[in-house]
């Protein structure tokens, strides 16, 4: 109790309406006919992607930004979206939205998930689940990658829960990030695991929709969940599995032949997390299919010795340093083959100087760097009443041991003010046509038309420079906006950059797992 004050049940009050969603959300018409909803599902969103070696503190309940509550559960997200809407097509399934939070100040750039927080909000979705029972199903929107303390699996804790509430025949069904961290136990617990086959994520509704659709069909009594788990042991840097190539697409589409093939089978594939100090971490397959464990033993086995094969080119990768990067992009604009875009992959906490240095000693200019963190240097001019206009000589980032140095910025003010989300950006003009976005944390951007707000306009500049692995791609790459992509990698060793080795895991023998090693059994 006590993470959603001013509503200690969650399951009243919700809106003008009053039960039109907890009482009676009956999604072929709200307000009309009550009588088709022959079917109660609770439906609750607890995501987070911890990246544990990020230097941003334990996150608490109040670092979590937003506490949802009934119909707002019910419109939360895409993954959640996709259930919804497949649910509304049956005609005869009541949601219930049981209190979620959403939304971490910071996002993955923060540490792990503090114990009592995660207590909090999983208690207070049980209580909610409690005073909706009895129910017919369960829907998990979920991560895969939350990491808590003294906590080694949450979302099998969470699946854990759920189970101890609504007895062995509910079915229970959880979507996932591709990043996600998982092994046999999430599915020990519950019956169905949906994960994104695409990253950039464009199929979380996708997923929302079969998990729908799973549940809806074992509670008409025509699917009977059998799961089979494999770990590959392979661990990956997140930027190696972009889905737009080889073998990360060849394994996706591996699962997707499988699911074509042989009715009733569903195929899911976890890429892992290794930013996560966590033993789970590494490859996953699950494998469901209706009531066919040989099948569900043949396609896992099948799935897992694909990945083992394509391994080395899966797992293994680089990029060019920051030096490196300029002269492409250089090269690039010489022959007109702009805009660039530039993925800062390995910069988890946002400060990175590197590639702002690199361009800057490059002499490459109509760069946009959207965008480096720095609270410190907002705060400043916040409290000086900065205006725009206003010249600005200021050290920028680097207050992180990945972040390198801070890099001296002269230019003029050109923005002060809300974007993002946040209550305070900042905007520095300097020299020939470049400028720089000053955030007060981590800030990955996805689409050009981001840019578009204040002074800025997008086709002002020939080059971008994101903090991004892959995500940029879904709005810089995949729509054709930018002919040249350049992926750049930190000098040094540290979180976030393909040197997983370099990590201080204590949860996590590197030694059994493909590139660092070979697992029990290869």
């Amino acid at each position: 109790m006590g993470m959603f004050a001013g509503n200690p049940r969650g399951l009243a009050a919700v809106s003008p309406r009053g039960v039109a969603v907890l009482g009676c959300f009956v999604l072929a018409a709200c307000g009309g006919d009550t009588t088709t909803a022959s079917h109660r599902v609770v439906v609750a969103s607890f995501q987070h992607e911890t990246c544990t070696f990020c230097p941003g503190g334990d996150i608490s309940a109040e670092d979590w930004r937003v506490r949802l509550e009934g119909e707002d559960v019910l419109g939360s997200g895409s993954y959640v979206s996709g259930f919804v809407a497949q649910a509304q097509d049956y005609g005869d399934i009541e949601l219930i939205g049981l209190r979620s939070p959403s939304g971490v100040f910071g996002g993955s750039s923060r540490s792990w998930n503090t114990r009592e927080a995660f207590d909090g909000f999983l208690d207070a979705m049980i209580e909610d689940l409690r005073a909706a029972m009895p129910v017919d199903g369960v829907y998990l929107a979920l991560h895969g990658a939350m990491a808590v303390r003294d906590v080694p699996r949450p979302e099998a804790e969470i699946a854990r829960r759920f189970r101890e509430v609504v007895g062995p025949d509910v079915p229970v069904a959880g979507t996932f990030d591709l990043h996600g961290n998982e092994d046999e136990e999430f599915l020990r617990y519950a019956d169905f695991a949906f994960v994104t086959k695409r990253y950039p994520h464009y199929d979380a509704a996708v997923q929302g929709g079969r998990a729908a659709r799973a549940v809806h069909r074992v509670m008409k009594g025509t699917y009977t969940p059998t799961t089979a788990t494999r770990k590959p042991g392979v661990i990956t840097a997140t930027v190696l599995q972009w889905t737009g190539q080889s073998p990360s697409m060849d394994i996706m589409e591996r699962a997707r032949r499988w699911e074509s093939r042989e009715d009733d089978a569903f195929v899911s594939v976890f890429y892992g997390y290794p930013w996560s100090d966590v033993p789970d971490v590494g490859a996953t397959v699950h494998v469901m299919t209706n009531g066919d464990q040989v099948l569900a033993d043949r396609i896992a086995d099948d799935m897992n010795d694909f990945i083992w094969r394509v391994r080395e080119d899966f797992a293994v990768g680089g990029y060019p340093l920051p030096e490196d990067a300029a002269r492409q992009v250089r090269a690039a604009i010489s022959a007109g083959e702009t805009p660039v875009a530039v993925g800062d992959h390995s910069d988890r906490p946002g400060d990175a100087t590197h590639i702002f240095k690199a361009f800057e000693a490059a002499g490459i200019e109509r760069v946009l760097h959207g965008a480096i963190s720095d609270p410190a240097v907002l705060e400043g001019l916040v409290e000086a009443g900065a205006s725009p206009g206003d010249a600005f000589d200021e050290e920028i980032g680097g207050f992180t041991p990945s972040g390198g140095s801070p890099a001296r910025l002269t230019g003029e003010l050109a923005y002060l003010g809300e974007w993002r989300g946040y209550d305070q950006v900042a905007v520095v003009r300097y020299g020939n046509g470049s400028a720089v976005i000053i955030v007060p944390a981590y800030t990955q951007i996805t689409d050009p038309e981001a840019f578009r707000f204040g002074p800025l306009d997008p086709s002002e500049f020939d080059v971008f420079v994101v903090k991004s692995r892959v995500h940029f791609r879904r709005g810089f790459d995949e729509t054709g906006f930018a002919p040249t992509i350049v992926v750049v990698e930190a000098p040094g060793p540290f979180v976030g950059t393909t040197y997983l080795d370099a990590l201080p895991y204590e949860n996590v023998d590197l030694s059994t797992l493909f590139p660092y090693g070979e697992p029990a059994g290869r």
